[in-house]
C-alpha cells in the first residue's frame, strides 16, 4: 500500500481525536483515515508498509483491552487475532495518551507495551526518541534512555500543548515515513 496506515485503540475517544489531528497534518494524499483497531482484522493493517499506531494508557503497563478494564475491545483483543505476524520491513511511528497528574506513577506506560510488541514482530520504529521535557510525572514505562518511545499527549492537563506537540512530532517523523514509501517530503 502506497499510503500511511493509521490505526488506534481508544476508550474515551481521545486517542481517535488525536489520530484525526495527526491525519489532518499529514493529509489524505499520503495517509489513509485513522481506523479503530476494534473494527479491523490483521490483514487490514498488514497491507501497509508504513504505519502510525496510537494507544491510550489503561491498566498498569498493560495493553489496553477488556482485561485491563476497558469497556469495549481495544488493542488486547486485536493483538490476539495476530498469528505470528511479520512486520519486518515495515516502518512504524507511535503515539500514546496518558494523564500525568492522575496516573503520575505509570504515565502513558501502555505505549511501551505497544512498542515492545511491534518491535518484537520485526517492525522498525521511528520517532522513538520523544523528549520527556515539559511533562511532570513520577514514572513511565514508556521512557527508554531518558526519552519516550513515541509522541506522548496529555489532553487532560496539557491540552494547550497538543497541537504544538503534534506539529513538532509530525515534522520529525513524516520524512522518515515518506522515505519508506519512496516519496519525498
Amino acid at each position: 500500500m502506497n499510503k500511511i496506515g493509521m490505526f488506534f485503540g481508544t476508550e474515551t475517544g481521545t486517542t481517535r481525536l488525536i489520530a484525526k489531528k495527526i491525519h489532518k497534518k499529514l493529509g489524505d494524499e499520503i495517509a489513509d483515515k485513522p481506523v479503530n483497531v476494534n473494527r479491523i482484522e490483521p490483514a487490514d493493517m498488514l497491507k501497509y508498509d508504513v504505519l502510525i499506531l496510537g494507544t491510550p494508557s489503561y491498566g498498569i503497563e498493560e495493553v489496553p483491552g477488556l482485561s485491563a478494564g476497558c469497556l469495549e475491545p481495544n488493542w488486547a483483543e486485536f493483538l490476539v487475532k495476530m498469528d505470528k505476524p511479520d512486520f519486518s520491513g515495515k516502518r512504524i511511528a507511535l503515539f500514546g495518551l496518558g494523564a500525568q497528574e492522575r496516573y503520575s506513577e505509570r504515565f502513558c506506560s501502555s505505549l511501551m507495551r505497544i512498542y515492545e510488541i511491534f518491535k518484537g514482530y520485526g517492525a522498525e520504529i521511528v520517532g522513538d526518541d520523544w523528549p520527556t521535557d515539559g511533562y511532570t510525572f513520577q514514572q513511565s514505562a514508556a521512557v527508554k534512555d531518558g526519552r519516550f518511545v513515541g509522541l506522548v499527549i496529555d489532553e487532560r492537563t496539557q491540552g494547550m500543548y497538543t497541537n504544538e506537540r503534534i506539529d513538532t512530532w509530525v515534522a520529525k517523523v513524516k520524512p522518515l515515513l515518506l522515505e519508506k514509501l519512496g516519496v519525498e517530503a
